[in-house]
This record gives C-alpha cells, structure tokens and sequence, in this order.
C-alpha cells in the first residue's frame, strides 16, 4: 500500500454538477453526489454512488485489478440495448483508508460510456 503524496497527489471533491451517465442514449447512472478523484497527470475520473446507479443493468466480472494507492477494483459490464459493453465500470469496493471516501461509488470508462456533467 502507498500513501499519496508530492510525488502522486490524489484528491477527491465533491462535484458540484450532475452527473450523467450514457451508453445509446439509456441513462445508466444520474446523480448530484458524485466524487471527482484526480491522481497524479491522469485525467479526473467520476464517481458515482452505487445507490444512484441503475445495478439491474450492471453484472459484476471475474476482472479484478490492483492499484498500490486505491487497493484491488472489481469490474461490471454493461448491459443495454441488447448490447454488453464488457468491464465498462471499476469500482474499489474496500479501497484502502486513504481512499475511504470512494467505497460505494462506481468509476465508468469515457471511451465506453458518454459522460456528461451539467449544472445541477
């Protein structure tokens, strides 16, 4: 387990806009609580509580992945459509304590998904 720091600053705010989550046109996730975690150079990345999501549409993968700041991420896939976008959405579900506020929440890929932000 590493801690951010100087040299791989992690934060995370509330974003103050809503979130809207998209796959043709089906809204998958819509809230006014979501987490904007920024590390490092990486692009900020969403996260939105599980609570806001529609979970019916979700079905959770064998992937799992470990970051040494965040811990081990689970994966869902996405299911609309008729279509199954495969480990579409991460989502650190005991992530380590420096990361606690992200627990619950679900992080989904842009190139997947459409993700808009309007005010709220």
């Amino acid at each position: 387990m590493k801690l951010p720091g100087p040299d791989h600053p992690i934060t995370i705010t509330a974003n103050p806009k809503r979130v809207r989550v998209l796959v043709d046109g089906v809204v998958i996730a819509e809230t006014t609580h979501a987490l904007t975690l920024k590390e490092a150079s990486y692009p900020a990345v969403q996260y939105v509580p599980r609570t806001d999501a529609k979970m019916d549409l979700l079905k959770r993968t064998d992937r799992v992945t470990h970051c040494p700041y965040k811990g081990d991420a689970n994966y869902f896939s996405i299911v609309a459509n008729g279509k199954t976008l495969d480990n579409a959405i991460w989502s650190y579900e005991t992530p380590f304590p420096a990361m606690a506020e992200i627990s619950g929440h679900l992080a989904f890929y842009p190139d997947k998904v459409k993700i808009e932000e309007v005010a709220a």
